[in-house]
């Protein structure tokens, strides 16, 4: 299945690297009321024992003191993504739930069932003297696609995650290779052949994993000006003949013909090159921002993460996490409290003290090692990764092509005619 955020086993990375609160346990099953005022129902895509759930619940007992709501919670983990839609359907679902973008847009938002949140944009941040919109850059909201009533604030982040080129800065043979972040293609090449020749590889790749690698494809779309969205679109294919896609495929064999992938890379399984790129067998390792948790025990003492784009990028990709309401919630005014006290800085600030995750909050700073990423976030516009290509496009289309050109089987122009072909083919299956 395509996927416009990161794959469903690294959502959590970082949560899951993490040092464990101890004692942690499920709030209590105590039921909500059936007003707003009494309390309403929550379900969260975090287990009970992830440091994301401690956040939480320290947030829902504050929220609980200062208003006297008290908030029923299920801590689902990721199932949620399968249980919403029969829930909604079945009329149980519950008042609050929260999810990737990806998620809530698929299960939920695309078929109309989510609620306008824009009213929680207007709603004060407690004690801040703000309201939410002052400290949720609209810039996160306009990427997210449109409902079928053309409204796409069904989604409010409280947890951001992108992607780059991950790498240790403190590597004295990669500081000597790149004394600056390279500004165009044949700058990052310079550096890969510098590291080539003092024996160390340029990139860390997970062979069999086309997303995470096929993000250099995605950032050199989008650094020649190319949707990828738009490109997954046309059903003719030909925007598969555009000089820039070939261009952009032309690159990128450059960095695979060019032996600067870490050797055995197309034989191997998750996570065993993201272990060879801690242990420093390798200078780059592009991944989502969780990486930097994930790797956490593995890296040596002075390790120093940092991350560039890919070079010539003209925005970040985000990935959003953060809650929604369903549009027939019972008691969506108290869940619309909620958001808007969980976005105030001393409780949101957990997400990057406790859990390691980017906030939307630009006054939160990064968790340690994210600065990089979070620098990247500043960016005037993001984007989805992908630019938010969904469905089973890219598994019938994309990823098998693309490992066969990321494993030096085809080359550039064979790889882009063959996405082609099975474009113009999966889009005639498709009425």
């Amino acid at each position: 299945m395509g996927r416009t955020t990161m794959p469903s086993r690294r959502v959590a990375g970082a949560a899951l690297a993490a040092a464990l609160v101890a004692g942690l346990t499920a709030c209590g099953s105590g039921g909500g009321g059936g007003n707003g005022g009494n309390g309403f129902t929550y379900w969260s895509m975090w287990r009970a024992d992830e440091p994301q759930a401690q956040v939480l619940k320290g947030a829902i007992a504050d929220f609980t003191a200062a208003t006297g709501v008290k908030v029923t919670v299920n801590w689902t983990g990721r199932d949620i993504a399968k249980k919403i839609g029969p829930a909604i359907a079945a009329n149980q679902a519950p008042d609050l739930w929260d999810e990737s973008n990806d998620v809530v847009y698929g299960s939920v938002a695309a078929a109309g069932q989510a609620l306008d949140l824009s009213p929680v944009l207007s709603l004060q941040v407690p004690g801040e003297n703000v309201p939410v919109s002052a400290v949720v850059p609209a810039k996160y909201l306009d990427v997210l696609p449109k409902d079928p009533s053309g409204q796409n604030h069904y989604l409010i982040p409280y947890y951001l995650a992108t992607t780059g080129m991950f790498y240790n800065a403190a590597d004295p043979d990669l500081a000597a290779a790149m004394p600056s972040a390279p500004t165009d293609w044949p700058g990052l090449l310079k550096v890969c052949d510098a590291l080539k020749a003092k024996g160390k590889a340029c990139l860390a790749s997970e062979g069999e994993d086309p997303w995470t690698n096929g993000l250099y494809f995605d950032y050199l779309l989008n650094a020649a000006g190319i949707d990828f969205a738009k490109l997954s679109a046309d059903r003719t294919g030909a925007l598969w003949d555009d000089p820039a896609v070939l261009k952009a495929a032309q690159d990128l064999e450059q960095l695979v013909k060019g032996g600067h992938l870490i050797p055995g890379y197309d034989a191997t399984k998750y996570p065993a090159q993201e272990t060879n790129w801690a242990g420093g067998k390798a200078a780059f390792y592009m991944d989502g921002s969780y990486v930097t948790g994930e790797v956490a025990k593995q890296v040596p003492t002075g390790w120093k993460f940092g991350s560039i784009l890919p070079p010539g990028a003209k925005a970040p990709d985000v990935s959003l996490f953060g809650f929604s309401i369903p549009k027939r919630a019972k008691n969506a005014g108290a869940a619309e409290k909620f958001i808007a006290f969980f976005l105030q800085k001393k409780q949101v600030s957990g997400m990057a003290t406790t859990a390691l995750n980017l906030t939307p909050r630009t006054d939160v700073p990064a968790p340690a090692g994210l600065e990089d990423a979070q620098k990247s976030l500043d960016a005037p516009t993001v984007r989805l990764p992908y630019d938010g290509v969904a469905g089973d496009w890219s598994a019938k289309v994309f990823e098998q092509n693309f490992l066969d050109f990321w494993h030096a089987k085809t080359d550039a122009a064979a790889f882009t005619a063959k996405c082609k072909a099975d474009q113009v083919a999966y889009w005639k299956t498709q009425g």
